[in-house]
């Protein structure tokens, strides 16, 4: 089964920067429209961004506009999630998701409608 693989994820002051990669080795990445999720600890697991199958529109949310940005790169079957200024509330699990679809310009906010998932990255913030 294909499964997706996070990476990049650490520890970082406040303030700091990270980027996050996740792959898709064997999928055909460019039919799938990603997505980024994050569960902080005793919290729910949250949406956090989400990227077009071309490239083209992202939406984000509201926590984080400004501070991150989502791409892709279907040649490399990867997409990113570079993550600047850094907050202590930003500390998480990140997972990154896809869901295939024949429409090349959506977005998708529901966890639930994604089909594949990373196993997630840690990501620490301290303040």
């Amino acid at each position: 089964q294909v499964r997706l693989v996070e990476s990049g994820g650490g520890l970082v002051q406040a303030g700091g920067s990270l980027r996050l990669s996740c792959v898709a080795p064997g999928l055909s990445f460019s039919m799938y429209v990603l997505g980024w999720f994050r569960q902080a600890p005793g919290k729910e697991r949250e949406f956090v961004a989400t990227i077009s199958r071309s490239g083209g529109r992202t939406e984000y949310v509201d926590s984080v506009k400004g501070r991150f940005t989502i791409s892709r790169d279907n040649a490399k079957n990867t997409v990113y999630l570079q993550m600047n200024n850094l907050k202590a509330e930003d500390t998480a699990v990140y997972y990154c998701a896809a869901r295939l679809t024949h429409l090349t310009e959506i977005i998708n906010y529901s966890e639930g409608s994604y089909d594949l998932w990373g196993q997630g990255t840690q990501v620490t913030v301290s303040s």
